[in-house]
């Protein structure tokens, strides 16, 4: 089931629902370098600033394009509030990600634990 699960999702987040919040101005969203074309890809996502640091627990883990992407060049930007800020993205392994995801937003919160298989936790180190 959950590799059916992680088919039906991304196809759904990657044809449907990225491109339309993609659109919408004040969607945080994580730019990494594709790994294999070099171009900037960009994530529509939840997650939470906290000082420094942007939090996020990808739901799909290391299948996740966007967290492959961050393995290859963990240089990255995120939109937060209409803002740019560059990056580092750190994968978390060893972070308790369902106690992560009950500290970030409620909504984007239970669609992870709801859709996802393989919980990763990622803090992005903001430079700007």
């Amino acid at each position: 089931m959950s590799d059916r699960r992680f088919r039906i999702t991304t196809a759904l987040q990657r044809h449907v629902a990225n491109p339309l919040t993609r659109l919408l101005p004040f969607q945080t969203l994580l730019e990494t370098t594709g790994r294999v074309s070099g171009r900037p890809r960009r994530t529509p996502l939840g997650g939470k600033r906290v000082g420094d640091s942007f939090w996020l627990v990808s739901e799909f883990g290391t299948r996740s394009q966007y967290v492959r992407n961050i393995q290859a060049d963990p240089r990255v930007r995120v939109r937060i509030g209409g803002r740019w800020h560059h990056g580092t993205a750190h994968l978390l392994p060893d972070d308790d990600p369902v106690a992560r995801l009950r500290t970030l937003p409620k909504g984007n919160s239970a669609a992870v634990k709801m859709l996802g298989t393989q919980l990763l936790t990622i803090r992005v180190d903001l430079t700007d």
